[in-house]
């Protein structure tokens, strides 16, 4: 008995092109030549990911056609930062939004570029937190991590530090 010979490949038509979404393709073999070549190009606001040229010789394609993938905008994040910091990213990538000190995230904290090249979940704010427990909080360094704003905070350390300098010109007047 002849020994099983492996599957051959599909035969393919190589004026048949592969179709991708959200992009377009055009032959530009050389008028004298065997192989078909076709390059492929994405609509604006996707990103080639894969060979942007592939080839068919004797009904076989060299490689798969490529993807279109779409383009996110880096997120504009007021009072945080990116875990990973570009200026586009290309679906289905990920960040994690962080805060700074004393803001906590509304809405949430992952989100991905999507197929439509919009964020998913919406990008979040970073908002100023007012701490459960600090109302009756008047003295001493609690007081600051309790107010409000960070203007807030920062012209009442205007005010402490002046408060200080006022009571040191006291004690040497005396």
């Amino acid at each position: 008995r002849a020994p099983s010979s492996p599957s051959p490949r599909p035969v393919q038509d190589c004026r048949i092109f592969p179709s991708i979404a959200h992009g377009s393709h055009k032959d530009v073999s050389s008028f004298f030549s065997y192989t078909t070549v076709v390059k492929y190009e994405c609509d604006e606001g996707y990103v080639v990911v894969g060979e942007s040229k592939i080839t068919c010789r004797n009904s076989h394609w060299s490689l798969p056609a490529p993807q279109c993938k779409a383009l996110c905008l880096k997120p504009e994040i007021q009072n945080g930062d990116l875990s990973v910091d570009k200026d586009q990213y290309v679906e289905p990538e990920s960040v994690t939004v962080q805060c700074d000190d004393g803001y906590g995230v509304i809405g949430s904290q992952k989100i991905t570029c999507s197929e439509n090249g919009i964020w998913f979940p919406a990008v979040p704010k970073c908002k100023w937190e007012f701490q459960m427990g600090c109302e009756q909080v008047l003295v001493g360094s609690k007081f600051f991590q309790c107010l409000p704003y960070p203007d807030d905070v920062k012209k009442a350390l205007e005010i402490y530090k002046l408060s200080l300098e006022i009571g040191q010109l006291s004690k040497r007047e005396s």
